[in-house]
């Protein structure tokens, strides 16, 4: 990532197209990780991937897409054990790679609060443990419930795998609240990692993490008791009555109900003191005993906690500095191309097994063609240039327990005989030519649904863990499905006829291997379960490029139920602006696009999303699939925000010129919590505009539409903060 060309440098065009590319990429490997648990990109590049996408949409805001950097938390619960609803999301932390990204954060944070420079504003410091993120809810000073983070929504419920583990407090003193729900991280030690792997024989973990996530994860309560399991505390979900005033003094107060708490942890005055500290523990990181893979730093004061708030997943009080990858060399025996469900062709290399940071490796992402090739996506030389050939001696990193990166090559062990990698023209799985649009670095099929690799990834990603989660059909079940041809799965919709045919074919299913006609009853169940689908979930499962979970539930909320979004999108497709042959020629077409203006005003999405969901609509053979899907369903409407009625819950508001008591970043956020929609843009939709001073061309429109115009102190009002 270090190697592509400054984002002060990009065109729109080369911002545009590289933003399509890493959102393809994030998303492939959400999809891997949270929805085949079978990740393709190390923890180091991935979190490469968001910084970089981070920042070209800082850059660029109109191309921004909400759902490539913070689009997943953590994995999908797992199948085999029941599932726990967490009353407060589960979030995971942003993170930060440099001093330079910590004193960003520091800037942002003082700038939400609007605080002046030399104003006191205290932050902790822990390590950062890898492991297991656990919920330990409690009752009456008595545990009742462990969930593990799950996909931050909704986790697995281990209580009894969790009341074995000895650092877990099985009841509290007197003085706890009588609803406290602690929240930390199971790991397991280094000297008892070696001890288990040394003594069961049958299973030898890769690292510690693993094998924690696993020991938590067993069936039988039993097998767990016999692992070496820890438990450090770090935070809390919902409470009945605060612990303290601030992060320290609560951490302090969970010490002293009985939780083990990182003795590490320190009090920090300024980001100087974060990064000291964070220096302090990377020096001692091989002798800590457990691994961490960096330092985490919190807001210390609740109240300003309470201010900043989150985002869609993360929270904007906390930040992970993350620690440097691992590095190892090895050589690359070939590389395969993989299908997606967009078409994108992704090359993947086979590696001699080598051990990195403690792990064996035998997989790495290549990304695309110019990555082998040398160079970025605009054609600038990497690595110098060195392209990689099946063959070469490569430098790989890690910083996580997932399939590395290759970094670099050593061309003095290359071997005299090897050629340069001809990237495949036309698709592997089914001939078709694989086409690279202008301005793209991937190489896509052009055969999309008769290409078989695309129907079998589609449906895998409509039946994944965000999408309909349907239980007993899940990636196996649907490469089974796909491949029968007497009751064949080959698109969403035949799924939710899959009973009715059955019946029609005397019950083949039960007699299949693998079903019995119990399990065949179950997953007919499940299936009729799930007709009835919230519309965010709805719109992430049709699998459109750059839709992910964050702008499904921002689309979901913007029109509430289905025919209003098709109605839009039908709208902007018959408008000047989809028409355009370019970004540039559609923005001077949106005075003549009501539809389009709607689309792309709405606050997070942008063009490009709106130009792939738009286009996806208008072909004849998708929208055909599309529409036998939703006659077979009951979707729901979008509810509003879990907030109390208000006056502007439900309005669309504009925010524009300069707030003077209230950061804009803060109030965006309080219209959200209010059940109110904050646009980019003025349309004859917006509600209501809050003009600050500078307001300019936003207020002139608003004006000239009949829009209501408010200043800041009527906001205020409204918002609870005059």
């Amino acid at each position: 990532m270090a190697d592509r060309m400054a984002v002060d440098r990009l065109s729109l065009d080369q911002a545009a197209a590289e933003i399509a590319d890493l959102t393809a990429r994030v998303s492939a490997a959400d999809e891997a990780y949270h929805g085949r648990d079978a990740p393709e990109v190390s923890d180091a590049d991935y979190d490469a991937m968001k910084a970089r996408l981070a920042a070209l949409e800082r850059a660029f805001p109109a191309l921004a897409m909400p759902d490539s950097p913070t689009g997943q938390v953590g994995a999908a619960p797992a199948e085999g054990f029941g599932k726990v609803v967490h009353a407060r999301r589960m979030m995971s932390l942003g993170n930060a790679f440099t001093e330079e990204d910590v004193a960003d954060f520091v800037a942002r944070v003082r700038g939400f609060l609007g605080l002046a420079p030399d104003a006191p504003l205290d932050m902790t410091a822990e390590p950062k443990i890898d492991g297991l993120s656990l919920s330990l809810r409690y009752e009456g000073g008595r545990l009742v419930q462990a969930a593990t983070r799950g996909d931050g929504a909704v986790g697995e419920n281990v209580t009894e795998n969790a009341r074995t583990i000895a650092d877990i407090p099985q009841t509290l003193p007197q003085g706890a609240p009588d609803i406290l729900e602690v929240r930390g991280e199971v790991y397991m030690s280094h000297g008892d990692f070696e001890a288990l792997n040394a003594v069961d024989a049958g299973r030898v973990f890769a690292n510690p993490r693993n094998a924690a996530a696993g020991s938590l994860r067993q069936i039988d309560p039993a097998v767990t008791a016999r692992r070496p399991l820890r438990f450090f505390a770090y935070g809390w979900g919902e409470l009945s009555a605060p612990l303290a005033p601030t992060q320290a003094q609560s951490v302090g107060r969970l010490a002293e109900l009985g939780f083990q708490t990182n003795p590490l942890t320190r009090l920090c005055h300024d980001g100087a003191g974060l990064i000291a500290v964070w220096r302090a523990i990377e020096q001692q990181r091989a002798t800590l005993g457990y691994d961490i893979d960096g330092v985490v730093y919190k807001v210390d004061d609740l109240a300003y906690q309470a201010r900043l708030g989150f985002r869609s997943t993360t929270p904007r009080w906390a930040l992970a500095h993350k620690f440097p990858a691992e590095t190892a060399w090895t050589r690359l025996d070939r590389i395969e191309i993989q299908v997606g469900r967009t078409g994108a062709l992704s090359p993947v290399a086979r590696l001699e097994p080598v051990t990195v940071g403690g792990v064996v490796v035998s997989n790495a992402t290549l990304h695309n063609e110019d990555y082998i090739a040398g160079r970025d996506n605009a054609g600038a030389p990497i690595r110098e240039g060195r392209d990689i050939r099946e063959g070469d001696w490569v430098k790989i990193y890690r910083a996580g327990d997932v399939i590395p990166k290759i970094a670099d090559v050593d061309l003095a062990r290359r071997p005299e005989d090897v050629r340069p990698y001809v990237f495949p023209q036309t698709c592997p799985e089914c001939g078709s030519d694989a086409i690279r649009e202008p301005g793209d670095s991937v190489r896509r099929c052009s055969g999309g649904l008769i290409c078989p690799a695309q129907a079998v990834e589609k449906l895998k990603h409509f039946v994944s863990r965000a999408a309909f989660d349907i239980d007993g059909l899940g990636a196996k079940q649907v490469e089974m499905f796909f491949a029968d041809d007497q009751l064949p799965i080959r698109e969403p919709a035949d799924i939710f006829t899959l009973a009715t045919r059955d019946a029609a074919n005397f019950t083949k299913l039960k007699n299949r291997d693998g079903f019995g006609e119990r399990s065949a009853e179950k997953l007919f169940a499940a299936i009729e379960d799930r007709r009835a689908i919230p519309l965010a979930r709805l719109i992430f499962a049709l699998g459109i490029r750059h839709v992910g979970e964050v702008a499904s539930a921002t689309l979901a909320r913007h029109f509430h139920d289905w025919p209003s979004l098709v109605a839009a999108i039908d709208g902007a497709a018959a408008e000047p602006a989809f028409a355009a042959p370019d970004d540039r020629a559609r923005r001077a077409a949106l005075a003549d696009s009501p539809h389009w203006a709607e689309l792309t005003g709405i606050d997070g999405i942008g063009a490009v999303l709106v130009h792939s969901l738009v286009t996806t609509f208008a072909q004849p053979t998708e929208r055909a699939s599309i529409d036998r899907l939703t006659d077979l369903l009951d979707i729901q409407a979008a509810r509003t925000a879990d907030a109390a009625r208000t006056e502007i819950s439900g309005k669309t508001l504009v925010f524009t010129g300069t707030l003077e008591r209230m950061t804009r970043a803060e109030a965006k956020a309080r219209a959200e919590a209010m059940g109110a929609k904050v646009a980019g843009s003025v349309s004859a939709k917006t509600d209501l505009l809050i003009a600050g001073p500078g307001a300019g061309s936003k207020a002139a429109k608003a004006e000239a539409l009949g829009v209501t115009v408010i200043d800041e102190d009527e906001w205020l009002r409204i918002a609870g903060a005059g």
